[in-house]
């Protein structure tokens, strides 16, 4: 299922209960406290009731959605005539009182081959019948299959095929979760990848409203690099423009120098705003100085680049504390190409003039792109046509992402369609390149109402942080946790921002939040602290058998407990999920996916003991599979793992 750089030499079958030896002497140890130290694994010796010769086709990277879609699918195509292709309908069975996963698909197959007059079925219900016969290898599969009502068929997994896939994870596995997911049959994925996001103004502050598009942003850049797609992190900067003349020449009549800090030149640019909006004589004076910046005078292009770097080093700074590294590529960088964009667009009848200013229309009733001003000045769409097109055509992506507010999804809408009908999408494998505009929705506060300073102003995003650690310190001593002051700060700080990621991507990004400090840090509930502190339990259990050799005896039968097998099934979604997040572009999926992994465990653990206990071998290899596979989510979420609280 997962690639890794731990490896196996060797596979053998071999006739035993399950697993001779699942780990065997020598060859794999483990230490879970800060780090873990994997080995090369020597041989690993299954039963003949596991060997991956008779588990079926199961391809890596296949979650268990996927497996009983292919299994169904497979089975569907032997009972209908050869060639008939039919995309099967698999979900979650809704308890697991009657199985695993089920396939409804029987009715709509019978409904339309009656239509046709060529069923040889009686009634839906036989057909499933017939169904479920062909499944391929389905004793090893699955323990139960069933039919129930008119045609529904249920599956449930059988114990050596969890215990083989759950094994296989333990395996292939890396201890700081940073491995390559292989992706499923069939799955769709891009070469290269273009994700723009973040997007803070020069001169001004990062806040709250960027929070959502940098976190969103980072983990499905993350979510996609885990599928081996190569990712261009893009920082589409505001650092061009009217404002940039006004504040430049505010700078100039203060006489000031490059010595101030980012915050200054916030107030700069609100004293620049109240002179632009009031002094006649002020808004002529900027309005030159940005004409002389964008011919590439000295003067000015030297002050505008001193603001731009002071911004720049504040930005890096939360780059940094958030553990992220993004290509800055502002508006200015596409400032020589938009003539020349603009042009193609004229050439190809796309953009039209229309009461002096240059616009286009996707059809005769809807409102305008306009993409040059009247007054022959360029704005946000004549920016975002070059970005497009230099990202299209010179970086050759295959999928560009935007993500912002989903108010801006109309604009981009519009510039997508400008693009598509100017061919820029076209490639030379046939194909066309995948646009998508990734909306979220606004960060409210426990008023109902945008979350804003008390004076009413924007949040600063390091305020928040800042915030947020130290009431996680003031958390973790009152819960008189056993670190000592320096390790209560770095465990606060790990914290205090995966409580900030989580509070905001647990969420379905279309959607307003409330953001909440008191929820977020919440221990029982869908928080980043409960998923740390599960982790932690997780590997301070795991350093108290660091010595042990994980062999299992041969007469051993596993998942006896009901919990035992639930947990299996719950560590073996880990790809269905991943697969959710790129498709559909929403890390929500694999929030759900954590959490609900993390509760899976609670309940194993609350009943099931472990060391000491006549199953100790394979519920410790649940235990490090669980622990592995919470690591691959929270790195994709953008989390560090807390070893010890």
């Amino acid at each position: 299922m997962i690639v890794s750089s731990m490896r196996c030499s060797r596979i053998h079958g071999q006739h035993s209960s399950f697993v001779t030896n699942l780990l065997r002497r020598g060859c794999v140890r483990r230490r879970l406290a800060r780090q873990v130290k994997v080995r090369t694994c020597d041989t690993l010796v299954y039963s003949s009731a596991c060997k991956p010769s008779t588990l079926g086709s199961v391809p890596k990277g296949d979650g268990l959605r996927q497996i009983v879609k292919a299994a169904f699918s497979e089975a569907v195509t032997a009972v209908l005539s050869k060639g008939t292709l039919v995309d099967v309908n698999i979900s979650e069975c809704s308890g697991n009182v009657i199985g695993d996963y089920q396939c409804n698909s029987a009715m709509q197959i019978f409904a339309e081959m009656k239509q046709s007059g060529e069923t040889p079925y009686s009634s839906p219900r036989s057909l499933a019948e017939a169904i479920v016969e062909a499944i391929p290898d389905r004793d090893n599969l699955f323990a139960q299959t069933s039919v129930a009502g008119p045609g529904f068929v249920n599956v449930t997994f059988s114990a050596d095929f969890l215990a083989a896939q759950v094994l296989e994870t333990v395996v292939n596995s890396a201890d700081d979760g940073k491995v390559s997911i292989q992706p499923q049959r069939n799955m769709s994925l891009p070469k290269l990848a273009v994700v723009d996001y973040s997007s803070p103004n020069i001169a001004k502050e990062m806040h709250v409203g960027h929070l959502r598009s940098t976190i969103i942003g980072e983990t499905l850049c993350r979510a996609l690099e885990s599928f081996g797609v190569e990712i261009v992190r893009l920082n589409h900067v505001g650092d061009w423009g009217t404002q940039f003349g006004m504040l430049l020449t505010h700078l100039q009549d203060m006489q000031m120098g490059s010595n101030f800090a980012i915050t200054d030149l916030q107030e700069f640019y609100k004293e620049s705003k109240l002179r632009f909006d009031k002094d006649d004589d002020f808004k002529a004076r900027a309005q030159s100085a940005v004409v002389l910046l964008q011919a590439g005078d000295g003067q000015m292009r030297k002050l505008w680049e001193e603001i731009c770097e002071i911004s720049r080093q504040d930005f890096e700074e939360i780059y940094s504390i958030l553990d992220m590294s993004l290509i800055e590529r502002g508006e200015s960088f596409y400032n020589d190409l938009i003539p020349c964009v603009l042009d193609d667009l004229v050439k190809k009848g796309i953009a039209v003039e229309n009461q002096g200013a240059l616009c286009i229309f996707e059809n005769e009733e809807s409102t305008p792109l306009i993409c040059r001003k009247s007054d022959g000045g360029f704005n946000y769409a004549s920016t975002d046509l070059a970005a497009l097109w230099q990202r299209a055509t010179q970086l050759k992506a295959d999928q560009i992402i935007y993500v912002t507010d989903v108010g801006q999804g109309k604009h981009f809408n519009a510039v997508f369609d400008a693009a598509n009908r100017a061919g820029w999408l076209d490639t030379n494998r046939n194909t066309k390149i995948k646009l998508d505009h990734v909306g979220f929705g606004l960060v409210m506060g426990e008023d109902g109402k945008r979350f804003r300073t008390r004076s009413g102003g924007t949040v600063p995003l390091r305020s928040l942080l800042r915030e947020a650690q130290s009431r996680c310190f003031e958390s973790l001593r009152a819960r008189n946790s056993a670190l000592d002051n320096k390790e209560l700060m770095e465990a606060s700080h790990i914290m205090a921002i995966a409580a900030v990621k989580y509070a905001d991507l647990h969420n379905n990004r279309l959607t307003n939040y409330v953001f909440s400090y008191d929820r977020m840090l919440d221990m029982k509930g869908n928080t980043a602290v409960y998923l740390l502190y599960t982790h932690a339990r997780i590997s301070t259990l795991l350093s108290r058998v660091e010595d042990q050799d994980l062999m299992l005896p041969n007469s051993e039968k596993f998942f006896k407990n009901e919990k035992e097998r639930a947990l299996a099934v719950a560590i073996l979604k880990l790809p269905d999920a991943m697969h959710a997040v790129v498709q559909d572009l929403l890390p929500s999926r694999l929030c759900d996916y954590a959490y609900t992994l993390c509760v899976a465990y609670n309940e194993f653990y609350s009943v099931c003991k472990v060391i000491g206990s006549p199953e100790e071998k394979s519920r410790l290899m649940l235990c490090r599979a669980t622990v592995f596979s919470l690591r691959r989510a929270l790195f994709v979420l953008g989390i560090t793992p807390l070893y010890r609280l």
